[in-house]
This record gives structure tokens, sequence and C-alpha cells, in this order.
């Protein structure tokens, strides 16, 4: 997707190092990756990483899907419950995610970021994140952390 160089956007969320933008002329939210910030005027800036360098093989992948948020909702997808599997074989990472609505326009966007996560892990060279619906997503599924900060009760 290209948006025109004079278009207006608006940045409705910058977490886990990319950016969820709106644009209105085209009605809809999209992903930009810290790569791409100089197309916002924004100065990219290499902070430290998030990952861990050291532990366990399946920490850092826990840690590298933390990193990723639904563009809507300002919780990563661990703890909004949207993991529902995640298995290590070898070199290889398979994940089984949902979304919090059937309907979710960015579920390509958010388990493509999940991927590509994973996927910066030096120990990990192939990676499969699959979007499911069974069960069903439910607010019952979110971690106490995400609660807090979404300032539910529970």
């Amino acid at each position: 997707m290209v948006i025109d160089q004079d278009s207006t956007v608006v940045i409705t969320q910058s977490l886990g190092g990319t950016y969820t933008i709106h644009v209105p002329s085209l009605g809809g939210l999209y992903r930009i990756g810290n790569h791409d910030l100089d197309a916002l005027g924004i100065e990219v800036t290499e902070g430290p990483s998030q990952m861990k360098a050291d532990g366990p093989l399946e920490e850092k992948v826990w840690d590298a899907l933390k990193s990723c948020y639904d563009p809507e909702i300002p919780v990563n997808i661990v703890d909004l419950g949207l993991i529902y599997d995640m298995k290590l074989e070898a070199d290889q990472c398979a994940v089984k995610m949902t979304l919090t609505a059937p309907g979710c326009g960015m579920g390509p966007a958010i388990a493509a970021d999940a991927r590509q996560k994973i996927l910066q892990l030096p120990e990990i060279n192939e990676a499969t994140v699959d979007v499911v619906w069974d069960p069903p997503w439910a607010p019952e599924m979110i971690s106490p952390e995400g609660k807090k900060k979404l300032g539910i009760e529970g």
C-alpha cells in the first residue's frame, strides 16, 4: 500500500516499535514499521532491543510476542489472551493466535508483525503464525496485567 505524500494521517498508537496510523481519505488503519518512520517525519532512533540476549528460547519467543500490539488496544497480544499456542521444534516456531473480533481487518498485519519479531531471534530460522477462531476470544482471556492497563476490574 502506498499512501500519497500529501495525505493527512493520524497516529493512533506507537507501541512495540511500530506506529498505527489512520488515513481518513482511505478510511482505514495502517501499520508503519520502524524502518519507514521517516515517511511520517519521525526520526528513526535505534534504541536498546527489548529482546533478551540470553535465557531459554521459549522465554525469548514469549518476549518477542509481548512486543506485538493490536493497533486499537494498548496491550500486547500475549496479555490480551490472543496467543493460544506456541510450539518450538529445533529452529522452528509455530504460533496459533486469534483476534478480538472475527472482522478485524488488522489480523494479517498483527500476525505478520508477530512472525517478523520471532524471526528476529537468531535461533529461529522458520516461523508460522496462524490465526484461528476456536475457541472464540473473550475478555476473560486478558491477563491480570492487561486488565490493569485497560482499567478493568477482576
